[in-house]
């Protein structure tokens, strides 16, 4: 039981990698780029965990359901891989609505110029 959130977390981060390849958005587009930006976002926020930990605003909550390994003082292994989740789930949904808002400002343009 003790490794449920982070596999919890692996699978999420799976499910993302999914939508991902299936409609080509973030990875499967460009992925050096991609690579750039998930790593940039994940840093930034580890350092805002770990500001946050040392002005003594962020602490560690242990429970049943988290491993108990530790990247740094009160900084769980799981937080690394959940904000990495959030990082890709971000890109994807970015990359998804700027698709959409492009596909309706085509459609939007094409219908002025048949008027």
């Amino acid at each position: 039981m003790g490794a449920a959130y982070l596999l919890f977390l692996l699978a999420s981060l799976g499910c993302m990698v999914l939508l991902d390849q299936r409609l080509r958005l973030f990875f499967w587009h460009d992925a050096g780029r991609a690579a750039a930006v998930l790593v940039t976002g994940v840093l930034f926020f580890l350092a805002w965990d770990l500001a946050g930990i040392g002005l003594g605003i962020f602490y560690r909550g242990q429970t049943d359901i988290m491993l108990g390994i530790t990247l740094a003082p009160e900084l769980p292994l799981e937080e690394a891989v959940f904000l990495t989740f959030l990082c890709y789930l971000v890109m994807n949904l970015f990359l998804l609505f700027r698709r959409h808002f492009a596909a309706r400002l085509q459609v939007a343009d094409s219908a002025v110029e048949r008027s």
